[in-house]
């Protein structure tokens, strides 16, 4: 009952982002980290509980759309439904510790299996054609350059601070290189890195193709 109350949650409250964090993209980090899950042996009620619940409220109080003064909506709906004490602790540890800036800030951490699942599941969207797709239509929505190769990418040493400033030069192609590119090398589960495979490559021939148009060579 629960998680049909949480993906009714997110639905309405991520009615109004743009289509790169929008319901459906948590509705396809759920399918996807089950999957996961299911390969990599977490077969157990509990860990099912935790992971779907974790991949469906990951985003509802992401930064870059709700104020910090909102940022408890994913604990409110726990208490609201009652979920009990242990299950709420391990899914709110999940969303806390699972972001690209957590572990620029943080470095690499202990993670439970549920955490690795619902992580490579998030970073799986973030990269391959969907990806690709999330990344254009994010950096429209925000009004950000396409492409500009005076701005440089920060390749090494990018700070939590940095990544987070909305101040930052910086653009949508630049966005591969800073993030996306280095998600393979983060999956946590052999079910997630195989697939990270395929989409990391297919980024590779879209930038390669994309430079090549962008200069007139192509």
């Amino acid at each position: 009952m629960a998680h049909s109350s949480a993906e009714r949650f997110v639905c309405e409250i991520m009615s109004k982002n743009d289509a790169s964090h929008d319901s459906s993209h948590v509705i396809r980090v759920r399918n996807l980290a089950l999957e996961l899950a299911k390969e990599e042996g977490l077969t157990s009620d509990s860990s099912l509980s935790v992971i779907e619940l974790a991949a469906l409220l990951h985003d509802v109080d992401d930064h870059k759309y709700v104020e910090s003064s909102e940022q408890n909506r994913a604990k409110e709906f726990l208490d609201d439904e009652g979920i009990d004490n242990d299950t709420k602790h391990r899914v709110l540890s999940i969303i806390k510790s699972m972001g690209f800036k957590e572990q620029l800030a943080n470095g690499a951490v202990d993670q439970s299996p549920e955490l690795a699942v619902v992580q490579d599941a998030d970073r799986l969207d973030a990269i391959g054609a969907i990806g690709i797709a999330r990344c254009f239509t994010y950096g429209g929505s925000r009004n950000h350059i396409l492409h500009d190769a005076s701005i440089l990418p920060v390749l090494d040493g990018m700070t939590k601070e940095e990544y987070t400033r909305k101040d930052r030069r910086h653009t949508m192609i630049n966005h591969f290189y800073e993030k996306l590119l280095k998600l393979k090398d983060l999956m946590k589960t052999e079910a997630g890195r195989k697939r990270a495979e395929k989409r990391h490559e297919f980024m590779e021939a879209y930038l390669a193709e994309f430079l090549q148009e962008w200069e007139g060579f192509a």
